[in-house]
């Protein structure tokens, strides 16, 4: 199902909600109720009660968002480590060459394709990945250099390849939910908390006020949708955070 689509349909929904439960609300009331008669401390509460919330949300928003910029940092850094290996092998004999490109690009093809939708998944690396990226150093660390040109090379290819390493490690610190569960928890209820003292300043069914109660609520779906989305740092699907992958290794 489209991210879209659940989004219209949670947005929808939570404006369906608090209108339905309004209108049944005011036909329940006596005629003598007077909305009037709402205690100036309920209107002081519900708006602390607004204020402290959109803390909250605003700071949910900002941690998630942090997240999922670190984590393209990371992809980048992974996929532009992996590209340098590939091109500055260059210098080696053509059989070394030819083995560190090969096995480079099978990591590659590996990340994207296998290891990806499990990270995804489960929040975790594969082992294989570990052993594919092993490969590609034993390539540069068990070459012999041949001569000062090559011995230059030496280090340089050594560091990109534990800058791939490291920002591999950090792409598995990083695989699982920004939010833990209690937080969730805070959320949903501060939603729910927010969106039910509408109803202690005694809403009417006029236009203006439904208009108002449904724009609320269906903002505040779309901003806890906002943070389930990018809860998830490298995305939800694979060609979400995979895009430093293929533009450095097309094909």
């Amino acid at each position: 199902m489209s991210e879209w689509l659940v989004l219209a349909i949670a947005m929808a929904a939570a404006c369906a909600v608090v209108l339905s439960i309004t209108v049944l609300r005011e036909r329940r009331l006596s005629e003598d109720d007077d909305p009037s008669e709402t205690p100036d401390v309920i209107e002081y509460m519900t708006m602390m009660v607004g204020v402290v919330y959109a803390i909250v949300l605003g700071l949910a928003i900002a941690g998630v968002w942090e997240a999922r910029n670190s984590a393209q940092d990371t992809v980048r850094a992974e996929a532009q480590a992996l590209h340098e290996v590939s091109e500055r092998v260059q210098v080696y004999a053509p059989a070394a060459r030819d083995r560190t490109r090969e096995d480079v690009r099978t990591y590659v093809t590996y990340v994207v394709d296998k290891e990806w939708p499990v990270m995804l998944a489960k929040g975790e690396l594969t082992d294989k990945g570990a052993q594919l990226l092993d490969r590609v150093r034993a390539d540069v660390t068990e070459y012999q250099p041949r001569d000062d040109h090559e011995s230059q090379s030496y280090q340089p290819l050594l560091d990109q390849v534990t800058a791939a390493d490291t920002a591999r490690n950090a792409r598995a610190q990083g695989a699982g939910p920004t939010l833990p569960a209690v937080v969730w928890f805070g959320l949903i209820g501060g939603a729910l908390v927010a969106v039910g003292l509408i109803y202690t300043l005694q809403i009417r069914r006029s236009g203006r006020e439904l208009l108002l109660a449904g724009l609320y609520s269906a903002m505040i779906a779309f901003l806890l949708f906002l943070i389930w989305d990018f809860n998830l740092p490298f995305g939800r699907d694979v060609a979400d955070a995979t895009g430093a992958f293929t533009d450095l290794f097309p094909g």
